[in-house]
This record gives structure tokens, sequence and C-alpha cells, in this order.
């Protein structure tokens, strides 16, 4: 249990101490020349200098390994890229899938933006843009970096996954119940591509990708792609299972499984090219 806590209190540090200046620029912007998107340059400053000392930059030396190995920023061959991508993103697609199928069954919350109609298009893009890398990289630097490794090394990769994802779901704080399985499936598909490849890059190129896509949709059309009317008329028990519900149900099952395909081949790859400690898991 000491490792446990050690891991989430470490990772919670980590993303505490990498998202808290980025909100205080881009805040500070939005309040001080908004038209111009200053904090864009100073946040990707500061991005380098806290990349550069999980990496281990900086001092003391005592930690500097440490640092390094917590990190998992490990280089990876051009087919494991390929694989890793193929994977975890095919994973997203059905994880979207899933919600769109699960919002046809329960009311999901409905995600909500603050009014930015005082906000210049163009100010609001390059925060946009600026902020989902600093996403990625911090939060996987966190949870699948520092949190996961220790507690996946210890209590194997189930356990990790679902401590990291009820970690990852506390640190947002529009989390509620209902949406918990939801950032456990999260931290599975960017904790499993981490732990075939032992290297964040993966998870940090996917996360990224993710945020532009969400984030997007939030922007232009005001709430997630997936998401339906609030008051439940859309919901498969008063309609039936129609024909749109069917296709939503058998595309998710195809992608699904093309998803599980991909992270076989993933493992395989991984085993002909990685470490022992991989080799030996898949």
């Amino acid at each position: 249990m000491g490792a446990i806590l050690q891991a989430v209190g470490i990772g919670m540090l980590v993303m505490l101490v990498g998202t808290i200046p980025r909100n205080i620029m881009f805040a500070a912007n939005l309040r001080h020349q908004p038209s111009v998107p200053w904090a864009v340059p100073m946040t990707a400053v500061y991005l380098w200098a806290f990349w550069w000392y999980l990496k281990g930059g900086g001092p003391p030396d005592s930690t500097s390994e440490i640092r390094r190995t917590s990190l998992r920023a490990n280089r990876l061959s051009g087919r494991i890229w390929a694989w890793a991508l193929l994977a975890g993103g095919l994973s997203l697609v059905a994880l979207v899938l899933a919600l769109r199928v699960a919002n046809r069954m329960v009311v999901l919350p409905q995600q909500q933006i603050p009014d930015l109609s005082n906000v210049p298009v163009f100010t609001m893009w390059s925060l946009l843009l600026m902020g989902t890398p600093v996403a990625g990289l911090v939060e996987e630097a966190a949870f699948r970096g520092y949190m996961q490794g220790p507690i996946e090394r210890r209590y194997g990769l189930a356990v990790a996954i679902l401590i990291t994802g009820t970690m990852f779901a506390v640190a947002h704080l529009d989390f509620t119940l209902i949406l918990w399985p939801y950032y456990v499936a999260v931290a599975a598909i960017y904790g499993t591509v981490t732990y075939l490849t032992n290297s964040v890059w993966p998870a940090v190129v996917l996360h990224t990708s993710g945020n532009i896509y969400s984030n997007s949709n939030l922007l232009l059309y005001g709430q997630a792609e997936w998401q339906a009317s609030s008051d439940g008329a859309q919901l498969v028990w008063a309609t039936g299972a129609d024909a749109v519900f069917v296709r939503l149900a058998v595309t998710l099952l195809v992608v699904t499984s093309g998803a599980v395909w991909a992270h076989i081949k993933l493992a395989r790859v991984a085993r002909e090219t990685l470490n022992p400690r991989v080799a030996s898991a898949v």
C-alpha cells in the first residue's frame, strides 16, 4: 500500500506542477491582451523545461537517473510506432463508439464549455492547440510514467490501470461517478500501449490527438460529438433497437475486434524487439 500511495502522490504532484502554470498563463492571457495569444510561447518554454527536468536534467544529480527511468520516454522503432498508433487509435475509436451506444442506453452528463464569445477566434484556437500537447505530455508523464510504472511492476498492469484511471477521473474536476468506467477505459488504452512498448511516447501522441478531436468538437458544436440530447428522448428503451443503434453496436464490435488484433500484433512486435520483461509478459 505504501508503494501505491507513493506512486499516486508523486504522479499527482507531477500533474499539478505541469498543469497549474499553464492554467495561470492561459487565464492571464484571457484577461490581459486577449487579442494576442502571448501565453502560447511562454507555455511552450515552460513545457520544455518541465520535460527536460523529468528526463533527468537539472539538480539534484542524485535523482537524475530515477527521474529519467520513471518518465519512460524511451525511443521506439518505426515498426513498434506503427502498431502502437494503430492499436491505440482503433481503441479510441471503439471508445467513442461505446460512448455513443451508452448514450442511447443511459443519459450521460453533458459537457459544458465556458462562454468564450468575447475571446478572439485566433487566440481561442491558439490556446486550444497549445493546451492539447501540454495535456498529452504532462498527463502521460504523470499517470503512465511516474504513477503507473511503480504500481505496474509491483502489482501488475490491471491494478495499475484501475488506480491510474481512478486518479485520472479525480483529476478532472467535472468527474461524476457514471463516467468512472470511461476514465478507466482511457487509462486502459494509454496504459496498455505504454506497457507493451515500455514508452509513454505513443500514449502522448494518442492523448494529444484525442484531445484535439474532442476539444474541437466542443468548440465547434458546443458538445462532444457522441452526446445526444439530455431529455432522454433518444434512449433505446423508448425507441427500441432502431437501425441507427444496431449499426452503432455492430460497428463497435468490428472496431473492437480490430483493436484486439492490433494489440496482439503490437505485443508480438514488442516481444521480438524490446527487453525480456515485455517478451515474458506477452
